[in-house]
Order: structure tokens, then sequence, then C-alpha cells
């Protein structure tokens, strides 16, 4: 059974020879209660660790991102080298004619490293939550802190890979002459639409990959193959399986949305899109909850 924390203050000497000066420092205490029998105290106690955890978060940030490249020849360029190679084989057998595809008057090169570098920024948004649990075991056991902050200096790491890979999406559209139109506006959007069903995901599996390892070795191989049913190097479909997937799967819209707000097409897919995105804000905020009540049970078996 989890238990409640609540926070106050305590009131200590600011310095030896501070004579009256104090700060005050956070005390919270532990009872036996279930964290679900104070909802309301559970939502606030997260929010108040979200914004307590804001500067580890960023440090914690910085530090992953200088292990990630600190090591490596091309650096920044990993970036964008997978969504880059996975679209090339496509890129490839369409220009040998093995395989046709109408992409409505946009270069099929442009239009599926498009489609590659938006369902990486998605895959991302699901494995960093997991990733970022899993490189913070040893912190914590050992040290208490707000666990928010491990998730939030996932996030930082999306959206850095985010804004290198724009750079790429920019010089795909300039060397195909992809012109945007008034809905390219929609595009932040459509992104942080797609991040947030990630980040829904990524969530909701992160305690279950706390308790399982098989869960982050799964992740990429499940990506892989759900790119394959996601219209992300073709168009959507209206016949036949695909025709059923492009309806029934919920990144479909998603990223038919994003893609359509660069290349200046009618956005068709609005009313999904929204439903979608209000799907995935609940799904994220009973993940929050779900990771709050279950770091407890990860700690002790971590250890901790």
């Amino acid at each position: 059974m989890s238990s409640t924390a609540s926070n106050r203050n305590a009131t200590i000497p600011h310095g030896a020879d501070s004579g009256s000066r104090t700060r005050e420092l956070p005390v919270r205490t532990y009872s036996p209660e279930p964290l679900l029998g104070h909802p309301l105290t559970l939502v606030k106690n997260i929010a108040k660790d979200l914004m307590a955890g804001r500067e580890l978060a960023w440090r914690l940030f910085v530090r992953d991102l200088s292990a990630q490249y600190r090591q490596t020849f091309f650096g920044y360029i990993w970036a964008f080298l997978p969504p880059l190679v996975a679209s090339m084989t496509f890129i490839f057998l369409d220009s040998q004619g093995i395989v046709k595809v109408d992409t409505g008057g946009v270069p099929y090169p442009a239009f599926a490293m498009m489609g590659t570098l938006l369902w990486q920024v998605f895959v991302d948004s699901i494995t960093s939550s997991p990733a970022a649990l899993g490189g913070a075991k040893s912190m914590l056991t050992k040290i208490n802190f707000p666990r928010e902050a491990i998730l939030m200096a996932g996030l930082y790491m999306v959206l850095f890979n985010f804004m290198i890979r724009m750079v790429l999406l920019s010089a795909v559209m300039i060397y195909w002459n992809v012109t945007p139109s008034a809905t390219v506006m929609f595009f932040p959007v459509a992104m942080a639409a797609l991040m947030t069903a990630g980040f829904a995901i990524g969530l909701t599996l992160t305690p279950i990959s706390g308790f399982y390892g098989d869960v982050t070795r799964a992740i990429p191989m499940a990506a892989s193959f759900g790119m394959l049913l996601t219209p992300v190097v073709y168009p959507a479909r209206t016949e036949g399986i695909a025709g059923w997937l492009a309806v029934w799967n919920p990144i479909s819209p998603l990223i038919i949305s994003a893609r359509q707000s660069l290349t200046g097409h009618e956005l068709t897919h609005l009313p999904a899109f929204f439903l979608i995105l209000i799907c995935a804000l609940v799904v994220s905020f009973v993940g929050l909850v779900g990771f709050r009540i279950a770091m407890p049970h990860l700690i002790a078996r971590m250890g901790g």
C-alpha cells in the first residue's frame, strides 16, 4: 500500500554569523495512508514537485546530453541519422519503380523524410520516460528528490532532438521546393500533440519498465513495426486493411495532420486529431499519478 507525503516548512539558521536571519526548508512527512485516499493532496503534491524539480531536471538533461554525444564521431548528427536512413529504404524502392506512391504532388523523398522525422519524434517521446527512469536508478535509491524531475529531463531531451531535426526538415523542404501555406501555423500544435501522445504511452509503460527491462528493449521493435502500420512513408489509404488502420490507428491523424500542415494541404483529420489529443492529455495525467504511486515500490525493488 502506498503512503501519503505532506510538505511543511522548517526554519533553520542561515549561516553561523547571520544573527536572526533564517531560511526555510521543506520537511516531508510520510504516513501509512494510501495516496489515492486524498486525491486532491496527491495532485497538489505532484504539481509542487513538478515546480520544485525544474532546476534538477535541467541539470539531468545537460548531464544526459553530454553523455549521449560525448564519445561519438558524428555528434549531434545522430539525432537525425536513424530517420534519415529509415526513409532511404523507401526512397530507393520508389526510385526503382518497385513501389509507386501517389503523394499528392509532394516529391516522394521529401514526403518520406518528413514522415520518418515526425515518427522519430513520436518514438523518442515514448522512450524518454522509461529511458530516464533506467538512467536514474542509482540516484533514486540514494537521494530523495522530486521524482518527476527525471520525466522532465527526458522531455527536455526530446525537445532538443526535435529542434535539431527541424534543421534537417527545413533543408528537405527547401531542396525539394515544398512550399508551406497558412496551415504551417498549425505545425507547433501538431507536434505538441504528437509528443503528448508519445509521452502518454511512455509514461504508462514506465512503471512496468522499472520491474521488467524487456519493455525498454521491446519499444524499438514495436516502433519499427508500428511505422509500417501508420501512414508515415505512404499517404493514408481509404480501402482495405490500410484504410481501416488509417481510421482506427490513433497515431495516424497526428502524423497526417503534422505533415499536411507542412505541405500546405487541407487539414482533413482535425476532429480525430483533437479527440486523440484530449485522450492523450487524460492518459498523461493518469500515467503521472500511476508513476507517483509506483515509485516507492520501484525504489524498494531497486534496493532503496
